[in-house]
């Protein structure tokens, strides 16, 4: 099973940027047309909003802020320290490696591919063979070229039978890869260098997601591949804090538990980018008081009437509203055996008043979630898909029919056993909001709810790896394609969750490139796991971006993140 990197939910995320999608999300893009559904989500009001708003009056800029010149400071939740591309531990890592490496192919704010660092790409008529030529001037940032031999050993690199990341390139399933995974082949037989600027993969299938997933970040073989044994890859842990990029920035510093210091790349393809510096605070603290002080740059809040009317009252702050390609959810632990029991999940869900949680408590600011995508995604739908409306009749009526009987304390049990749902969670105002309703919410239905609360976000990750708890929050990071919303589903992530249905529907998406017929299909597996719940979907954001009206060039990829237009940002 492949290690999964997680984000505190995206309810808890006020004040945290736009995340990026390089991290377990980097696979495949929409294709040409596939985005027409969700125009109409991507230009919907966000609370209120219709179009970015300019600062009213710079006069009004604190004086932290008026003394930058070259350095722009977001904030952003304390990352691991693991900063080499495919061994991030939190999406947050994904956040700094998406500064210091350049994909092959990346995505646009419309959710449609083009060519990065590659200069361009095709595609056989097949759909079999994809070929990438790259920037005959691209170098990694110690000046040293970039070529296919390295992208070779991207590939190579992260089908060895020793990777443990979250990135698992075998759905592509290139031509040889399992054999050299099985130790059967010295080489992968359908990697071909063509020349040092062109390489090809051939695959076995066809596979809709193969594009971002063949299109990815690509490592230096002379630097992390200079001590690579197959099976033996222990030895990247020591490159993970010094890492060797390729692009807009380096890493010039990194202080746990206070920021990321990064210096512009001089080797970037695209030329330097026009700000020296950029830093990632990662101090806690309020982010509104951040703001407010000039001490950062950029912050995302729920777009709350009352959160839009402060902001504008600032003066000194540019208003950007956008709702992001990912969905928050509870996870739930399949290894407890009443979990196992779909009739549980449903009940869980119906006894959750997730419309006062998510929606009400957030001026509106959110929708309630009941499948694994986003509002903006060209998949999305809401046919056929029960809402799960707060029913809390609906709720005992399914627990009854489960075999758990209502003791005298109020609390449902069978075989003797209690049933208890041990929620853990991060140490945010949301976070109590959600502890006081879910607790009122399950004691009406007799379960007994144990929640507990952790100071930072990697010790409740360390909990749930511990496999103590019942159900956790937690969001996605963002999605590019259909597929990375339901993968967690058939990767064996969820251990003890198994529906064979859901692994008939998931490869068929992947079998076509077919806009159409894609779409059928995840809306076929949308019902399915809308019915039998691997996770508790919980709500879609609705946030807002402010930042130092000084600030020019930002634009919000709610596919990819901030990391696209960084390089042209500029303080006036």
């Amino acid at each position: 099973m492949k290690k999964r990197t997680y984000v505190l939910s995206a309810l808890f995320l006020s004040g945290a940027l736009l995340l990026s999608a390089c991290t377990e999300d980097n696979t495949a893009a929409p294709t040409t047309g596939q985005t027409a559904a969700s125009e109409n989500a991507q230009t919907a009001a966000v609370g209120g909003l219709t179009e970015p708003i300019k600062a009213s009056d710079l006069s009004k800029l604190p004086t932290a802020a008026k003394e930058r010149t070259d350095t722009v400071i977001v904030g952003l939740t304390d990352p691991s320290g693991s900063f080499t591309p495919y061994f991030a531990q939190s999406g947050y890592d994904g956040n700094v490696t998406s500064l210091l490496f350049a994909p092959l192919v990346s995505v646009n704010k419309e959710g449609l591919p083009y060519a990065d660092l590659a200069e361009k790409y095709e595609v056989s008529d097949d759909q079999l063979t994809y070929t990438f030529h790259l920037r005959p001037d691209s170098k990694f940032s110690d000046g040293s070229p970039l070529t296919a031999d390295d992208v070779a050993f991207t590939w190579t690199l992260l089908h060895d039978k020793s990777y443990d990341g979250d990135f698992d390139i075998t759905e592509a399933h290139v031509k040889g890869g399992e054999a050299y995974k099985e130790g059967k082949a010295s080489s992968i037989e359908g990697i071909k260098v063509i020349d040092p600027q062109t390489i090809s993969a051939t695959l076995e299938k066809p596979n809709a997601t193969a594009l971002l997933l063949l299109g990815s970040d690509v490592l230096s073989k002379a630097y992390y591949g200079k001590d690579y044994k197959f099976g033996q890859l222990d030895y990247i842990k020591n490159l993970h804090s010094n890492p060797l990029g390729n692009g807009a920035y380096k890493l010039e510093k990194f202080i746990p538990g206070q920021e990321v210091r990064f210096i512009a790349n001089e080797y970037y393809y695209k030329g330097k980018p026009k700000l020296e510096h950029f830093i990632y605070k990662t101090t806690d603290g309020d982010t509104w008081q951040f703001l407010e002080t000039g001490e950062q740059d950029y912050a995302s809040f729920p777009a709350t009437t009352d959160n839009i009317e402060k902001l504008k009252n600032l003066g000194f702050v540019n208003l950007t509203p956008y709702t992001a390609s990912n969905y928050g959810y509870l996870r739930l632990n399949f290894e407890h055996e009443a979990i196992k029991d779909k009739r549980v999940r449903q009940a869980l869900t119906y006894g959750l008043d997730r419309q006062t949680i998510y929606v009400d408590s957030n001026q509106g600011a959110a929708t309630v979630a009941n499948i694994p995508t986003s509002p903006i995604s060209w998949t999305y739908t809401e046919e056929g898909i029960n809402p799960y409306k707060y029913d809390p009749e609906k709720a005992n009526q399914l627990l009854d029919e489960a075999g758990w009987t209502m003791g005298a304390d109020g609390i449902r049990e069978k075989d003797g056993k209690p049933l208890t749902i041990h929620f853990i969670g991060s140490k945010k105002q949301a976070t109590d909001i959600f502890i006081a309703v879910a607790s009122e919410n399950y004691k009406a239905i007799g379960v007994k709810f144990e929640p507990e609360q952790f100071a930072d976000f990697n010790s409740q990750l360390a909990k749930l790896e511990s496999g103590d708890y019942d159900m956790a929050a937690f969001s996605t990071s963002l999605m590019t394609d259909p597929a990375d919303g339901v993968r967690d589903f058939v990767s064996g992530e969820i251990s003890g969750y198994d529906n064979p249905e859901v692994k008939k529907l998931y490869e068929q998406a992947l079998a076509t490139s077919d806009t159409e017929e894609r779409k059928k299909i995840y809306h076929e597996l949308y019902k399915v796991v809308n019915d039998d719940l691997p996770y508790i979907f919980t709500s879609n954001n609705k946030l807002v971006v402010a930042t130092n009206g000084r600030l020019e060039g930002l634009e919000i990829n709610p596919f990819w993140g901030i990391s696209t237009s960084l390089p042209n940002w500029t303080l006036k």
